[in-house]
């Protein structure tokens, strides 16, 4: 069970447990959750978790192993726009990281192929980029005490080797 304070992730949000109201619904106890970056949304969950859609952050240890990871994680292999959006749709669904990194590398190599060519860039290659970017580095920043923008420049500096 979580504490109020504690740091989550719910669905695909980063929240703080502001507070637990005991037999809020059906004699259940629910955890009340404010968005880190947007006080003014308040989410009620149960208690429960029955269904796992709160989970802890990661931890800096797992942060930084994951960073050493990106380069070997793979990009996603499709055949077609239409099972390339099933698939973009049900790893950002899963909020795992490894997902939304595959996410942001296929979503980028593809937008540099394209570019490269001339053609339009896919809109909603550009729409999932930037959930898994937002996604994962909103939580890497809690795990790394930064801010989004630090984040992102730590975690492209270790994976080019341009770090500072």
């Amino acid at each position: 069970m979580y504490k109020v304070g504690d740091i989550v992730v719910h669905k695909r949000d980063i929240c703080k447990i502001t507070g637990i109201i005991k037999n809020y619904r059906l004699d259940e106890d629910y955890y009340t959750l404010a968005l880190v970056n947007d006080s003014s949304l308040v989410i009620h969950t149960p208690v429960s978790n029955n269904r796992g859609l709160i989970r802890n952050i990661i931890t800096r240890e797992e942060a930084e192993a994951l960073i050493k990871e990106i380069p070997n994680i793979e990009t996603i292999e499709f055949a077609d726009d239409r099972s390339l959006e099933s698939k973009y749709s049900s790893l950002v669904d899963s909020g795992e990281n490894k997902g939304l990194i595959q996410i942001i590398k296929t979503t980028y190599l593809r937008r540099e192929e394209k570019e490269n060519k001339g053609k339009k860039v896919n809109e909603k290659d550009k729409n999932y980029f930037r959930l898994a970017e937002k996604m994962f580095y909103s939580e890497l920043s809690v795990a790394l005490n930064k801010t989004y923008d630090e984040t992102k420049d730590y975690v492209v500096g270790k994976v080019t080797g341009l770090s500072k």
